[in-house]
């Protein structure tokens, strides 16, 4: 069955980690064995080569580059300017990617419709279909660089990350958007740029819910009521995105699937995370919804962490391909399935791009 990920950071990955994401994941480990720079060296997930063997066949991929102000202790970038050079230098590798195969851009209603009649029929080295998406929009100097980055196929943007942001705020912090995330979401309804929520504060959350009326998602959350924490989404914050419209994508992030995981100290095994534990973070959005029309899979996976901190009989991305056996064993039918692996967000962007 097609796989549709609503959240993988796969430029991050390429530029910042320095690995190369057309080869085999074992060899992009073994080039790293030696390396202890990152937390995730030698445990990495994902590849171009392990999403096809899983049927990840379509994405959202990320830009993302955080400005930081002075005495931010957050890592990031110290200007605009330089967040801004950092997306447009991870858009150059996406733009390399499609020019070798690996890879194409997906914009419109109508390359949606085509790369979907290719991956039902995959044949050979079937490219990777992505939606371009913004992870925090520090890097948007002004409001025409997002005309420009919307002009290269910016089709979605969360405006905050973790901490402080320049127009809301995100994970961690507190307060409203203020007078350019308004501004901001203005322009991306102006444009049909889709509103990830996913990251924003609570604070930040009700305000972008009541200043938007475009499209809106949330590429990769979780659900305060199973795992506490402002990161996730509470009952009745995914109550209003089902009223929206929206689709909520479940992320494989340890510490948003268990309670209580302390990062770098518990481990997988200690914890007990299984794959399945994902099902838990489904259900709970088709219990409120009463169906299974508002969830999906944003997996996260390799969003700077590794197999040291994502379920244990998860090996690679393609294990995502196991997901259906265990909705099935929860009483999920086929066409329900289908719905969460990939129909949703899709039949989600049909209607968004109408």
């Amino acid at each position: 069955m097609l796989i549709f990920d609503a959240h993988l950071d796969l430029a991050m990955n390429a530029l910042e980690w320095n690995r190369d994401l057309t080869q085999p994941i074992a060899d992009i480990r073994q080039r790293e064995a030696d390396l202890t720079d990152k937390p995730d060296r030698g445990r990495g997930t994902v590849s171009l080569p392990e999403m096809r063997r899983g049927g990840i066949g379509l994405c959202v991929a990320t830009q993302i580059a955080r400005y930081v102000r002075p005495k931010n202790p957050l890592p990031g970038w110290h200007s605009p300017e330089q967040a801004w050079a950092q997306t447009q230098g991870q858009l150059t590798w996406y733009r390399a990617m499609e020019e070798a195969g690996e890879m194409v851009q997906i914009k419109d209603l109508a390359g949606l419709e085509r790369h979907l009649r290719l991956w039902n029929e995959p044949v050979g080295h079937s490219p990777v279909g992505y939606i371009l998406s913004l992870e925090g929009a520090d890097s948007i100097v002004t409001l025409k660089h997002l005309e420009r980055s919307h002009a290269g196929g910016l089709r979605a943007l969360g405006p905050a990350h973790y901490g402080p942001g320049t127009y809301a705020q995100g994970t961690d912090a507190t307060g409203g958007l203020g007078i350019r995330g308004r501004e901001l979401l203005a322009e991306m309804e102006r444009l049909n740029i889709i509103l990830d929520v996913t990251h924003l504060c609570d604070e930040s959350f009700w305000e972008a819910l009541d200043a938007f009326h475009g499209p809106l998602w949330a590429s990769h959350s979780n659900c305060r009521s199973l795992v506490p924490h402002n990161r996730q989404f509470s009952d009745a914050q995914i109550r209003e995105l089902i009223r929206r419209d929206a689709v909520i994508g479940a992320a494989l992030d340890a510490w948003m699937m268990v309670p209580g995981w302390v990062r770098g100290k518990t481990t997988p095994a200690a914890a007990k995370l299984q794959l399945e534990q994902i099902v838990d973070q489904i259900d709970h959005v088709c219990q409120i919804a009463g169906n299974a029309r508002h969830s999906g899979i944003g997996s996260d996976l390799d969003g700077g962490f590794g197999r040291e901190q994502c379920p244990a009989d998860l090996e690679t991305i393609a294990d995502l391909a196991r997901i259906p056996e265990m909705l099935a064993g929860r009483g999920y039918g086929a066409d329900d399935m289908e719905g969460i692996l990939w129909r949703n967000f899709v039949d989600f962007l049909r209607n968004a791009w109408k």
